[in-house]
C-alpha cells in the first residue's frame, strides 16, 4: 500500500484561514484549508520522495521468482553477456523487506543511474577492470563486497549464484544515520503524467526480444496494467503478484560491445541511453510511437509524441526495456463475417 503524506500549508495561508474562520464563525459557517497530497515524482502516486536506491537483480530462469520487484518505482531491462537480460530496480518510496536475487553491476548501469544524482547502489560485485569506473561514479557503493550477512545472505532454497538476497532497510538506515545527505533525494527524470494521448493502436500483446531472452507483455483489464511473461512462462514475483507495470517504455537503443568481459570471456554489451531515438509507450491497452531525447548522462530522458508534445504516462510503476530489435505486436482479432452479419441484422 502506498503511503500518503499530508503536507501542511504555509504559515501565511494558515493565518489567513484563521482570520477567515473567525469572521465566518460569527456568520455560522467555517472553512478549513485543503490538504496537499505529496506525490512521488517517479510514479505520480501519493507517497514520499525519499533517497534513491538502485538494485541489480538477476533475470535468468533460475533466478525466478524474483523478490521485491513489485515495490520498485522503475525497473530497467538491459542486455548482458550471452544475450541474456539483467534488471536495475529503482526504489525511492517503498522499500520491501528483501530484494533479490542480487547480481553484479554492468557498464550500462552507470549512465542509467547518473540521471538520478548520487544513489545507493546495491550489487553483488563487478569485474575487477570495471571497479575503478564504479569507484569514480557518483554513487554510494552498497555492494556485497563491502557488507556482511546482516545486509546480504544466501537463500538455501535456491542455488548459487542466483541466491544472494539483499536487506535494503538495514544498509539504507545505517548509511543515512552516518550521513543524512549521503544519498540524494529522488528528483524528476523526464516523465510527464497525464491523460491518455489520442494516438496509438489498441493491442493485446507485445513481444520484445534479446539474443537469449524474450519478454511477452499482455494487457490485463482486471488489473488495469500490463502483465509480463518471460521465455514462455508467466513472470511472477515470489509474493505471487504478476510482475508488470502501468507503463511499459520500449526504448530503442544501440547495443555495442564494451571493453569489459565476464569471467568466461563473454563480452559485456553496452546499451547507450544518451542521445536520441525512438520507441513505444504502452499504456491503457495501447501502443504509442514515441521519441526520446537525453542530451547527456546527467540529464533525464524526455519522451515525446511524433508532434513533439509530451508522451504522458499513467500513474504507477514503469518498466523500461532497452533493446535494439523490432517489437512484435498482437492486435485484437477482427470480427468474423458471421458476427458482423449478425450485428448488422440486429440494427
Amino acid at each position: 500500500m502506498k503511503k500518503v503524506i499530508i503536507v501542511g500549508v504555509s504559515l501565511g495561508l494558515l493565518l489567513t484561514s484563521c482570520g477567515g474562520s473567525s469572521k465566518s464563525a460569527s456568520q455560522g459557517t467555517s472553512e478549513s484549508p485543503t490538504p496537499v497530497v505529496v506525490k512521488n515524482v517517479l510514479t505520480d502516486l501519493p507517497g514520499s520522495n525519499g533517497p534513491v536506491l538502485a538494485v541489480k537483480v538477476d533475470d535468468t530462469r533460475p533466478a525466478h521468482p524474483q523478490i521485491g520487484l513489485e515495490s520498485a518505482d522503475i525497473v530497467y531491462v538491459e542486455q548482458v553477456e550471452g544475450g541474456l537480460t539483467r534488471l536495475a530496480a529503482i526504489y525511492s518510496q517503498k522499500l520491501p523487506e528483501i530484494i533479490g536475487p542480487v547480481r553484479s553491476a554492468r557498464i550500462s548501469d552507470l549512465d542509467i543511474l547518473a540521471q538520478y544524482g548520487r544513489v545507493g547502489f546495491a550489487f553483488s560485485g563487478a569485474q575487477s577492470l570495471f571497479y575503478p569506473r564504479i569507484n569514480a561514479a557518483n554513487l554510494v557503493n552498497l555492494s556485497a563486497d563491502r557488507n556482511g550477512t546482516n545486509v546480504y545472505y544466501r537463500d538455501n532454497t535456491r542455488f548459487a549464484p542466483t541466491n544472494l538476497i539483499f536487506r535494503p532497510n538495514v544498509i539504507m538506515a545505517e548509511t543515512l544515520k552516518k550521513n543524512p545527505t549521503a544519498i540524494d533525494t529522488v528528483k524528476p527524470i523526464g516523465f510527464t503524467f497525464g491523460p491518455m494521448p489520442s494516438v496509438g493502436a489498441k493491442i493485446i500483446s507485445a513481444k520484445v526480444n534479446w539474443p537469449a531472452a524474450d519478454y511477452e507483455i499482455t494487457w490485463s483489464d482486471a488489473d488495469n496494467r500490463w502483465h509480463l511473461g518471460q521465455d514462455g512462462f508467466p513472470d511472477l514475483a515470489a509474493s505471487g503478484v504478476a510482475l508488470g507495470g502501468t507503463n511499459i517504455l520500449i526504448q530503442s537503443v544501440s547495443i555495442t560491445p564494451s571493453e569489459y568481459k565476464d569471467k568466461f570471456g563473454g563480452v559485456t554489451p553496452f546499451s547507450n541511453t544518451v542521445g536520441t531515438g525512438t520507441g513505444y509507450l504502452l499504456r491503457d491497452g495501447r501502443a504509442i510511437s514515441v521519441n526520446w531525447t537525453r542530451p547527456d548522462s546527467l540529464s533525464g530522458t524526455t519522451w515525446t509524441l511524433a508532434n513533439g508534445t509530451p508522451a504522458n504516462l499513467n500513474p504507477g510503476q514503469t518498466w523500461i526495456m532497452l533493446t535494439n530489435t523490432p517489437v512484435k505486436f498482437g492486435y485484437p482479432a477482427p470480427a468474423s463475417p458471421s458476427a458482423s452479419a449478425s450485428a448488422s441484422a440486429s440494427k
